[in-house]
């Protein structure tokens, strides 16, 4: 069944997949900077993020006060770290990480007023799981610019990494609300909501994700998986089975849909009859309860009287001697 391991290796997907553009920028005085920074975002937008990150690293020599500069270039290392670790280079994705994150700060000490330096600082410290410093960053800077969805659903994430479902759900609901066809709003509150207990919201949500994209095989699974949990296996196994079709190699899938199979046979196997108790029958019941209590004065009587009468025979007889050693 899905861990949390897994829970949280698809929060870390889904950020990555939430890419954040090159900020463009007007030359600098000098016109220097500036083609620079032209040439900074070409080589981004192609995927070139360290060639990238070198041409903006020129841009802030030439002008060492402009903060776009840093925020080009903590974008473009951020979008490098991203790369690198999809690619399995854990090390070099955290050097680029942390090479974000001073360029981002730079950005705030050079910009503190900007909202966005605070959203780009937070969003670098999420996807490092340093869930709570990254919450600190991101409400300043809605209390900078209270209405940016964008820092709103940064900080969904966030919360859903510190298991704060209930606000997670508070703050994707917000930008579905002005962005409804935000597709994956409703994933990560799906996510909320299932951790909550809360099986029907959920279902709404991925279902809701299934009619905008019916080959939507990541969020069939989820749903079924998310029936399973609700003990509605009749739907888990129709979803699994909906994937397998698609993907017969899917194992963790197939696992899935023969623990939903299993539960479904163990629910539906009717219980063996408890035998009845026997009631004991009137030849049975216990010798006492056969016992009247006249039978009981009527005997004592008839004993009394045969006492007597043998007393009465026995009388002026001369008893015999008793033959017993002393």
């Amino acid at each position: 069944m899905l861990n949390k391991q897994s829970l949280t290796i698809a929060i870390v997907s889904v950020l990555c997949c939430a890419a954040v553009q090159v900020d463009g920028a007007k030359p600098a005085k000098g016109g220097g900077g500036g083609n620079h920074i032209q040439r900074g975002i070409q080589l981004a937008q192609e995927k070139h993020y360290d060639a990238a990150a070198d041409e903006f690293g020129k841009a802030i020599k030439d002008n060492p006060k402009d903060p776009r500069g840093y925020a080009n270039r903590g974008t473009a290392y951020r979008q490098g770290a991203r790369t690198a670790m999809a690619a399995g280079d854990s090390e070099g994705a955290s050097t680029r990480y942390q090479a974000a994150l001073a360029d981002f700060a730079k950005y705030i000490e050079l910009a503190p007023k900007d909202a966005s330096g605070y959203t780009e600082h937070g969003q670098t410290l999420s996807e490092l799981k340093q869930y709570d410093a990254a919450l600190a960053d991101l409400n300043k800077a809605l209390e900078i610019k209270p209405d940016d969805l964008n820092t709103v659903k940064f900080r969904g994430f966030a919360e859903i990494g510190l298991n704060q479902w209930d606000k997670a759900v508070a703050d994707f609901s917000a930008v579905i609300q002005k962005k409804p066809d935000d597709l994956q709003s409703y994933d990560r509150r799906a996510l909320a909501y299932r951790s909550m207990k809360n099986y029907d919201a959920a279902i709404a949500d991925y279902t809701f994700l299934i009619t905008k994209n019916p080959n939507d095989m990541e969020a069939t699974t989820k749903r079924g998986y998310t029936y399973s949990l609700a003990q509605q296996y009749q739907n888990a196994i129709a979803d699994y089975q909906a994937v397998i079709k698609v993907n017969p190699q899917d194992n963790d899938t197939f696992q899935r849909l023969q623990y939903a199979q299993s539960m479904l046979a163990a629910k539906n196997a009717s219980p063996s009859p408890t035998p009845p108790i026997a009631s004991p029958t009137p030849e049975e019941k216990r010798l006492m309860d056969k016992i009247n209590p006249l039978y009981i004065g009527i005997g004592v009587v008839a004993l009394l009287i045969i006492a007597v009468i043998v007393r009465l025979l026995t009388r002026g007889k001369a008893e015999p001697s008793s033959h017993r050693i002393r």
